[in-house]
């Protein structure tokens, strides 16, 4: 059997994990691997070579992808689906590992529907796919958020600042609430639990009440504050999602604290570092687990399914219900955060 494996979307640690995991098991079980550049584009545009042990020897510790990636979305093009699966058919192509998170599963989904044998690997630095407790990238977002938390505490306490971090997160709050409550933060603003612009005003006065002379707020990009205006919106891609970092809702808030308080207020917008660099070893260890677990499912002639850990096990999940809706945060966690503000 030829195994094509590609990644789509936005990147995320731990994907090369997850191409050498997804190699290294098809060439275990004597199958022959076809690397897709680019994610959908690559399918679309017939872009795609035959991986050897080589190009995946020494990956496992990288950022990045070396497949590329992009957010092509083959289902708003012409014919999309059916150009996917005469190409994959043109390359020999029998069983295909899709490694992305909602947009490049949907496509996954779609292939599936007509009639292609496909398997996804939930990746995503949101979390938020349903029916998955991990999604590669994650894990090492999070730390990233939690280590600029830790050095911007030192910088806030000796200037007596107070200092708001963009995180990422398009319409979840996982990463700005764990990596929250990981690094300290004295209050979380995410999309799932919005507070009002004065509601964070009151919070910072109280602290200063209480002689606590400076604060730690951390904001999801995505995040609307009653009574803040943002900068504007970017372009959509393919897939409709507007370029949220053009809204500058850190910058906004950073503004309207000075304005409101007179304290003195930074922003740290994390961004695409967010994305970058060495993946953490529980991303490498559970995007390695993935990859691997999404040959085995091929390998048994399953299809339209994703490995997926729950329980912390991998179990099996159909492609259908990681998309049907987004995992939110929960109350508890949320309230979990408001413990230290």
């Amino acid at each position: 059997m030829r195994i094509g494996v590609l990644t789509g979307g936005g990147d995320a640690p731990g994907l090369n994990a997850a191409i050498r995991g997804v190699a290294r098991r098809a060439f275990q079980l004597g199958h022959q691997v076809s690397g897709i550049k680019n994610g959908w584009a690559g399918t679309l545009r017939g872009d795609m070579s035959d991986l050897t042990p080589a190009d995946v020897r020494g990956i496992l510790p990288l950022g990045g992808t070396i497949l590329g990636s992009s957010r092509t979305n083959p289902l708003k093009e012409a014919e999309g689906i059916d150009r996917v699966t005469a190409s994959l058919q043109r390359f020999g192509i029998d069983g295909l590992v899709a490694i992305g998170g909602d947009d490049t599963l949907s496509v996954a989904r779609g292939l599936f529907d007509a009639g292609c044998k496909v398997v996804g690997v939930p990746k995503t630095i949101d979390n938020d796919l349903s029916g998955t407790e991990f999604c590669i990238g994650f894990d090492t977002a999070v730390g990233i958020v939690t280590e600029a938390l830790d050095r911007l505490h030192t910088t806030a306490s000796s200037h007596h600042r107070v200092m708001v971090v963009e995180v990422m997160g398009r319409d979840t709050g996982w990463v700005g609430v764990t990596g929250g409550i990981a690094g300290g933060a004295d209050l979380v603003v995410i999309p799932e639990f919005p507070v009002g612009l004065d509601e964070i005003v009151a919070h910072l006065r109280e602290r200063r009440g209480e002689g606590k002379d400076f604060s730690i707020i951390v904001v999801c990009e995505a995040v609307d504050i009653p009574g803040l205006a943002v900068a504007g919106e970017g372009g959509a891609d393919a897939f409709g999602h507007i370029r949220l970092s053009k809204r500058g809702i850190g910058d906004s808030l950073s503004q309207g604290i000075e304005a409101a308080t007179g304290f003195e207020t930074r922003v740290t917008v994390l961004g695409h570092l967010q994305r970058g660099g060495t993946p953490s070893a529980l991303d490498r260890l559970w995007a390695t687990r993935l990859g691997v677990a999404a040959v085995d499912l091929l390998n048994e002639g399953q299809s339209g399914v994703a490995p997926v850990r729950r329980d912390g096990e991998v179990a099996v999940s159909p492609l259908s219900d990681l998309v049907r809706e987004q995992r939110r945060v929960p109350r508890e966690l949320y309230e979990l955060s408001r413990v230290f503000g």
